[in-house]
C-alpha cells in the first residue's frame, strides 16, 4: 500500500510516520528545503514512541521517498493525505494538480477549520474529497475526524478502512460545520483560558495544572458526557443536568467574546510560557508528551477505555506467532518506558511478562486460547529459570524464539530466548514447564486429543 502526504509540517509528518511504521510505503511532497529534516525528526519520535504502546510488532517499515512534485506522489497511491497550511486558495491550487494526475483515489484533508464543501468548490472529482482532521501527534492519538461533505459513501467506508487499519479510530462528523467537533472544545476551552491570563486570574502555568492535574485525566478515559453522569451519583445524567442546568445561565464564562491580542498581551503569554516550559527545547518537551502519552494510553488499553480500546483491537490485527518449524518467533516488540526501573533498565519482573506472552502465543497456536479455557481447560506454568544476560533498555526491539522441547500427556516444556532484534545478542533465557489442568477440578488431566497432536507437531527432534 502507498501512501501520498502532500504537505510536510508537524501534521504531514506525523501522517507520514503513522503510515510507514504500520507498513505502507510513502511519498511526499513538500517544497520547504528543510521538510526531509522536519519529518526525519517527527518520525525518530514516532519510532519511539509508537511501538510501545503494543505487546507485538507493528508491520515491517515502509519505504519512504520525498519527490519533487505533487503528480509524483499521487501517482499509484492508494490514499492521498493533504497537510498544506490553512490557506484555501492554497489548498485549491495544491487539489488542481492532484486532480490533474490523480482523479480517483481519497483524498483527506487534514484541515481543522474548512468545510469539505469549501475544499471542494470547483473540481471534478470533489465526490472523493473528505476532511480527514488528525490531532497532533498523529503518529500516537487515534481520533481523526471525518466530514464526507459531497463525498461518496463509498469513497468514506474506503478511507475508513483504511485508516482503521492503520490504528486511527475514524470518527465520522453528521454535518459539515466549522471547527467540525473537537475543535470547538478546544476553542471554548483556549478563549477561557485567555480571559483567565488576560484578567491575572491565573498564570499559563496555573491553567495547565488546572487541567492535567484534574479534569484532563477525567477526560481522558470518559470523555464528558460519562465524566458529568457519574458526578450526578446514583440519580445519573437526568440528576447531573437537574442539579447544574440553572448554572449554565450563570456568567461564569465569556464563551462569546476573546481579548484583544494585543503586543504587550502577547508578550505576556509568550514571558509565561517561557517562564513555565523554556528550560526544554520542543523536542524535548516532545519526547516527554509522547512518553507521556503511551504509559496513559499504555493504562487505558489495559482496561479497554476509550483510546486504549483503539489501540487493543488494532494489536489484536497484528500477527503473533510466526510460521516455520523451530524454534518460533513468539514475541516480537518494543520494550516500553513504563517497563524500566531506576537503573533505566527493564525490571526483572518483565521478563516473565516475556515469557508469559512467549507461551501464551504457543497455547493460542495448538488451540489452547481463550475459547479453550472457556472449556475448563488450560495450561498452568508450574516453574521457570531465567537467566538474565544483558541489559535491555527502554525503547529496544526484542524478539523470543522459543522452542517445545516436551509435549508428552499433560506436561509441556519450553525453552525461550530473548534477542535484542537489532544484532541478535542474548539478553535472557528461560526454562519453562507447565501442566494441563482442569479449571473446574484444579488438578492436571490430559489434554483435549485435537491440543496434545499440535503440541507433539512443534516438539524439536
Amino acid at each position: 500500500m502507498k501512501a501520498a502526504v502532500i504537505g510536510g509540517g508537524v501534521i504531514g509528518g506525523g501522517w507520514a510516520a503513522r503510515f510507514l511504521l504500520n507498513g505502507w510505503d510513502v511519498d511526499v511532497f513538500d517544497p520547504d528545503p528543510d521538510a526531509q529534516r522536519k519529518i526525519g525528526e517527527v518520525l525518530a519520535n514516532a519510532r519511539d514512541a509508537l511501538p510501545m504502546l503494543y505487546e507485538t510488532a507493528l508491520p515491517a517499515e515502509g519505504r519512504l521517498r520525498f519527490v519533487a512534485t505533487v503528480a509524483d506522489a499521487v501517482e499509484g497511491a492508494d490514499y492521498i493525505q493533504e497537510s498544506v497550511p490553512e490557506r484555501l486558495a492554497l489548498k485549491h491550487k495544491v487539489y488542481a494538480e492532484i486532480e490533474a494526475a490523480n482523479r480517483n483515489t481519497p483524498l483527506g484533508s487534514s484541515t481543522s477549520g474548512f468545510k469539505p464543501s469549501d475544499l471542494g468548490a470547483g473540481f471534478a472529482s470533489a465526490d472523493r474529497l473528505f476532511v480527514a482532521h488528525p490531532f497532533n501527534p498523529v503518529y500516537l492519538l487515534p481520533l481523526v475526524e471525518l466530514v464526507p461533505g459531497a463525498a461518496a459513501a463509498g469513497v468514506v467506508d474506503q478511507a475508513t478502512e483504511l485508516l482503521r487499519g492503520v490504528g486511527f479510530f475514524p470518527l465520522r462528523v453528521r454535518a459539515e460545520i466549522d471547527a467540525h467537533l473537537a475543535d470547538r472544545f478546544l476553542e471554548a476551552v483556549w478563549r477561557e483560558a485567555l480571559w483567565l491570563l488576560h484578567d491575572d486570574v491565573a498564570t499559563t502555568q496555573e491553567i495547565d495544572e488546572a487541567i492535567r492535574m484534574g479534569f484532563g485525566l477525567r477526560w481522558a478515559q470518559m470523555g464528558l458526557f460519562e465524566t458529568y453522569r457519574i458526578a450526578g451519583g446514583e440519580g445519573g445524567m437526568a440528576h447531573f443536568v437537574e442539579q447544574f442546568g440553572p448554572a449554565l445561565k450563570w456568567p461564569w464564562t465569556k464563551l462569546m467574546d476573546v481579548p484583544d491580542m494585543t503586543p504587550d498581551f502577547a508578550a505576556k503569554i509568550g514571558a509565561q510560557s517561557d517562564a513555565q516550559s523554556g528550560a526544554r527545547s520542543i523536542r524535548e518537551l516532545e519526547r516527554l508528551r509522547d512518553r507521556n502519552l503511551v504509559a496513559i494510553l499504555r493504562a487505558l488499553k489495559r482496561e479497554g477505555s476509550g483510546a486504549g480500546q483503539v489501540i487493543a483491537d488494532h494489536e489484536a490485527a497484528l500477527p503473533a506467532l510466526d510460521a516455520g518449524t523451530g524454534p518460533y518467533i513468539t514475541v516480537r516488540r518494543v520494550i516500553p518506558s513504563d517497563w524500566t526501573d531506576y537503573n533505566g533498565h527493564m525490571n526483572e519482573s518483565r521478563y516473565g511478562q516475556i515469557w508469559s506472552d512467549a507461551a501464551d502465543a504457543i497455547l493460542s497456536h495448538v488451540g489452547a486460547g481463550p475459547d479453550y479455557v472457556a472449556r475448563g481447560l488450560s495450561y498452568f506454568t508450574v516453574e521457570t529459570n531465567t537467566r538474565f544476560l544483558a541489559e535491555t533498555l527502554a525503547g529496544e526491539a526484542v524478539m523470543c524464539e522459543t522452542e517445545v522441547t516436551l509435549g508428552e500427556g499433560k506436561k509441556l516444556a519450553l525453552e525461550h530466548c530473548m534477542k535484542r532484534a537489532s544484532d541478535g545478542a542474548v539478553l535472557a533465557t528461560c526454562g519453562q514447564f507447565l501442566l494441563h489442568v482442569s479449571l473446574e477440578t484444579r488438578a492436571s488431566c490430559a489434554p483435549e486429543p485435537a491440543v496434545e497432536a499440535a503440541v507433539r507437531a512443534l516438539v524439536t527432534v
